[in-house]
């Protein structure tokens, strides 16, 4: 016997979404298939806000910080990255989640969750062009930075301890990084 699974659209899965069909569960949208999001923990939503804080202090009004709402992406995904730091465009997200092309980029906070972060996610985001991605690896205190985009996936790949990184969309901007692996180590 063979098994096939029911793939989602976007459209498909925002008419779901109005029907009441998934009464506020956690899930997201990858690449067509419902996946049910695990609980957050305390810390994990420690470090979460802690470092989207620390990032509107830096950007200011240079960028929208978005804490685990959905993107939009091209692939029947709708993840909702844990901060997703985004074009400012105010009112027009009332008709849209950001699109790829409104996205400087991702950052996920990652322990239980690593090895999908690390793979799917990380393939997905790449895919649609998303040009950075940082996870916040819980489990060894480093952040993982992805980037440098050729044919749908990132080329490089650096993991950091200490020191300060420069997003690849502000170039006068220096993240510290124990500013988000630092909170880690509490």
């Amino acid at each position: 016997m063979t098994v096939t699974t029911y793939k989602w659209t976007i459209e498909r899965y925002h008419r779901a979404i109005e029907a009441g069909i998934f009464d506020d569960q956690p899930i997201e949208l990858l690449r067509g298939d419902l996946i049910v999001m695990p609980p957050e923990r305390e810390p994990h939503a420690y470090y979460n806000t802690e470092a989207a804080d620390y990032l509107r202090t830096l950007l200011g009004e240079r960028a929208k910080i978005r804490d685990a709402k959905p993107i939009t992406l091209p692939n029947n995904s709708e993840p909702a990255p844990d901060v997703a730091i985004v074009k400012p465009l105010g009112e027009v997200y009332l008709g849209h989640h950001p699109y790829p092309e409104d996205i400087f980029w991702i950052i996920e906070f990652s322990k239980s969750t690593l090895s999908k972060d690390l793979g799917d996610k990380k393939d997905i985001y790449a895919e649609a062009g998303i040009a950075e991605y940082w996870v916040v690896n819980l489990k060894n205190s480093q952040l993982q930075v992805f980037r440098d985009l050729q044919n749908g996936q990132y080329t490089t790949e650096l993991t950091l301890t200490t020191g300060t990184i420069v997003p690849l969309a502000f170039g006068d901007v220096s993240v510290q990084v124990n500013h988000l692996v630092g909170f880690s180590k509490i």
